[in-house]
């Protein structure tokens, strides 16, 4: 009811402008004014209070009036002639309530002396005193018209009629503001004029009137304590979405998605692999096609030329095992560009270690045969064990099978599997379980052994007779082996934020170490039976010894040795040792058979410590056709 006083709207105007207020309806008390205007400080004595307001009013101080906060700023003195008119007086428009509470009680006073007094004037004793609930009852049944013309009764609960006024604070023109009746409230029905209404003086439209206004796309609701009307709404973090069940809380997405841009679902991040057509796949493919053609160029002129004796010197068995390794070596890439899977986990398991393994273990055979071979000719003058195709293929076979005993036990242990990796929240990584650790050192770790033990036979077997060279070019492949692993471990470790260099790195890594074998070993025997056809014969794979060594050690060990894969390897006598010999009188000087076996006579020019010994030089009869000139070396057995 206070809302249409001046003292709400002053000087806040436009805060207040459009505001909508409810104010009990209240009808002039008819007479009230005319009175009100006709009273004089003289004729009004009966009121203390009115000398204050008549000072108040006209700023001036009555004559022998009392000094009070108000009048002691007054210095004109009140003549007595002021006049209270319509144009300097306002009157309070609630007055009606005042008249028709002061009725109330003079009707329910009535009715009630009436039934206890009856026609006795003045209290009677049944009123005196006077009983608050009695007098209660009579307010509540009072009926009457009012001063201003209206009915007046209680309701049921105790309460005057529910007459109220809508009032509006408006601006009526630029700078003018006034409080206008838009509508009224009777008694249950309303009557609200719209057309009226003006919220701001440029803009009609209605502003919303809620405790909150509905949260944003992607926002949580936080109810203000005690209210389910009225809330906050806050932001959920960057990783949450507001709950389809309850929209007063965020909910963080699971790894592997992320929040939609209306923070409403959760989405889930693309799957990172690397994939066959990426230049990453294509690198490393490229150079793994490219091993395999080199590698299958070398089987089909190792097969073309299978029974000359560059071949036959290199092990031909051994040889295909480690070709066969090799192409195993670059297919392996092939693997690795594919989508993981648990197939594809697990045939990258199988084949990361097999492949070395073969390689490998094809290698380690191969120097330790040769290392056996010369170790054994120093300490006696029998033929060492093992050491022929099918002993070398078993030898080969039982190091390969460590590794697949090794792969099946991983697999029955841990079974290969794809996962999704999170390096951060916006990652979500497809790899092989086994990737994402050191597990695939369990692949690496017997071909790590493996080239350990070869690099170290290569060491030792480097000095060797020039005829079985081929230990070098294996110490050199070892050599070049551990520099690219040793520089591959701290790679892959430390790519492991980026899957697909990681891939790349690895199978790159494999290529160069099957292309450093593929090289090292197979060029100088393709360099021979491809450009120089005519070296590719015994003599020139078992180039003469000198006669120093061949006295030293014509008594210490036998001069036919099998090489394994090549059918008798021979150590040969110095040609020009040969020619000596026959130059020499006494046991060589007589014609001899084919096969003659003959005792030093005492002129023997032989040292003293070989005679006694039966020596049977047999001409080779092996004129199997080659690719250059063969010559016939004798064979000489002591």
């Amino acid at each position: 009811m206070w809302s249409a006083r001046s003292l709400v709207s002053s000087g806040n105007e436009a805060e207040v402008e459009g505001t909508l207020s409810v104010q009990p309806q209240a009808n002039p008390v008819r007479g009230f004014d005319d009175y009100f205007l006709s009273l004089t400080v003289d004729n009004n004595k009966r009121n203390p209070w009115f000398v204050e307001y008549w000072e108040d009013h006209f700023r001036c101080r009555y004559a022998n009036s009392s000094r009070t906060p108000y009048n002691g700023g007054y210095t004109r003195q009140c003549t007595g002639t002021e006049k209270l008119t319509t144009s300097n007086t306002q009157f309070e428009a609630q007055l009606q309530f005042v008249s028709d509470a002061v009725m109330a009680f003079g009707y329910a006073f009535r009715d009630m002396h009436q039934d206890l007094c009856g026609s006795k004037p003045g209290l009677c004793p049944e009123m005196s005193p006077i009983h608050g609930d009695i007098l209660l009852s009579y307010l509540r049944k009072v009926v009457f018209t009012g001063l201003s013309g209206d009915n007046f009764r209680f309701d049921r609960q105790g309460d005057g009629p529910a007459r109220y006024n809508i009032i509006h604070f408006k601006q009526t023109s630029p700078g003018r503001y006034n409080w206008v009746t838009v509508g009224q409230y009777v008694e249950g029905t309303l009557k609200l004029n719209t057309s009226a209404l003006q919220f701001r003086l440029e803009k009609s439209a209605a502003p919303s009137s809620v405790c909150s206004l509905p949260c944003l796309t992607g926002q949580a609701r936080k109810y203000v304590e005690g209210e389910s009307c009225c809330w906050h709404c806050f932001n959920c973090s960057t990783y949450q979405i507001v709950s389809a069940v309850d929209p007063t809380q965020c909910v963080t997405c699971e790894w592997g998605t992320l929040p939609s841009p209306d923070h409403l679902h959760c989405n889930p991040i693309p799957e990172v692999y690397i994939r066959p057509d990426s230049w990453w796949a294509i690198g490393a493919m490229l150079f793994s096609s490219v091993g395999v053609v080199m590698t299958s160029v070398v089987v089909w002129v190792f097969i073309t030329h299978n029974d000359t004796p560059v071949v036959r010197a290199s092990g031909r068995e051994l040889s295909y095992v480690l070709l066969s390794g090799v192409f195993l070596c670059y297919a392996i890439t092939f693997i690795f560009v594919l989508k993981p899977s648990a197939v594809v986990c697990g045939v990258q398991r199988f084949g990361l270690g097999f492949c070395f393994a073969v390689v490998y273990s094809a290698l380690l055979t191969k120097t330790n045969r040769i290392s056996r071979i010369f170790n054994a000719g120093k300490r006696t003058t029998k033929r060492p064990s093992f050491i022929s195709p099918r002993s070398q293929l078993c030898i080969c076979f039982c190091t390969v099978s460590v590794q697949v005993v090794v792969t099946v036990v991983w697999w029955v242990v841990s079974p290969p599997t794809a996962i999704h990796h999170y390096l951060v929240r916006e990652d979500n990584f497809l790899v092989c379980a086994a990737s994402i650790n050191a597990s695939y050192m369990i692949a690496f770790a017997y071909p790590i052994g493996l080239i350990i033990v070869c690099t170290i036979y290569a060491v030792l077997t480097r000095k060797i007779p020039e005829a079985f060279n081929e230990s070098k070019y294996i110490g050199f492949t070892m050599y070049t082996t551990c520099i690219i692993w040793l520089a591959f471990v701290p790679i892959y470790f430390s790519t492991a934020n980026n899957v697909e260099l990681r891939i790349t790195t690895t199978s790159v890594t494999i290529s160069l170490s099957a292309t450093v074998a593929l090289v090292c070993l197979f060029t100088p025997k393709l360099y021979i039976i491809l450009l120089h056809p005519e070296r590719n014969v015994r003599q020139s794979m078992m180039p003469a010894a000198k006669y120093s060594a061949i006295k030293n050690n014509l008594s210490s060990s036998s001069q036919r040795v099998d090489s394994g894969t090549q059918s008798e390897v021979i150590f040969p006598l110095d040609y020009e040792l040969h020619e000596k010999l026959r130059s020499m009188g006494g046991c060589l000087a007589h014609p001899r058979p084919t096969s003659a076996t003959q005792t030093c006579p005492p002129t023997c020019c032989l040292p003293d410590h070989h005679c006694g010994a039966t020596v049977t030089l047999t001409p080779s009869t092996d004129n199997t056709a080659t690719n250059g000139p063969m010559q016939v070396v004798p064979d000489v057995q002591l």
